[in-house]
């Protein structure tokens, strides 16, 4: 099996893990009272998300896999590690607020407002670059970031009108 296709299965089981939480999170939350915002751009974030993941296996799973990009995307992973303990049952892959919950402002949130973003950007990026997959970096980048704009924006305005 080659570091390729090892590196890909541990994004891929990553990610359906995520899931998984993010279900049981998102639950939890809807019960405790909480309201989901701006669902009409999530399908696009799956989309999104999904096209890159098959790409890469498409495009990558034969391909040899460079040390420092590789480096740089274990240090996106413990970043990830970070935002998920950090907003531990708080986090979903949806835009999910508990109105009257103040904004959590430990962990990355005490230097950056939006840190899972910045992970995702560099993640979208960096795990083709590993793989040398310049063009598909840049691709998906670019509609990463006209994704985020949107989600951002919604984002931003739910916590806005539910802050206490």
């Amino acid at each position: 099996m080659s570091a390729a296709v090892i590196l890909l299965a541990f994004v891929t089981l990553g990610r359906l893990a995520e899931l998984v939480l993010a279900r049981r999170n998102t639950r939890a939350l809807l019960a405790e009272g909480a309201v989901e915002h701006a669902p009409g751009h999530y399908p696009l974030i799956v989309l999104l998300h999904a096209l890159w993941l098959a790409g890469l296996w498409v495009f990558g799973w034969n391909q040899p896999v460079s040390a420092l990009w590789f480096a740089l995307f274990m240090g996106l992973q413990a970043a990830r590690v970070w935002v998920l303990m950090t907003l531990g049952p708080r986090w979903t892959t949806r835009i999910i607020v508990l109105p009257g919950a103040p904004l959590v402002a430990r962990g990355p949130y005490r230097f950056v407002r939006h840190p899972n973003y910045l992970v995702v950007i560099g993640e979208i990026a960096v795990l083709p670059l590993c793989l040398g997959l310049t063009w598909f970096a840049i691709i998906f980048s670019l509609a990463n970031l006209g994704v985020l704009a949107i989600r951002i924006r919604a984002e931003s305005t739910a916590l806005a009108r539910a802050a206490p």
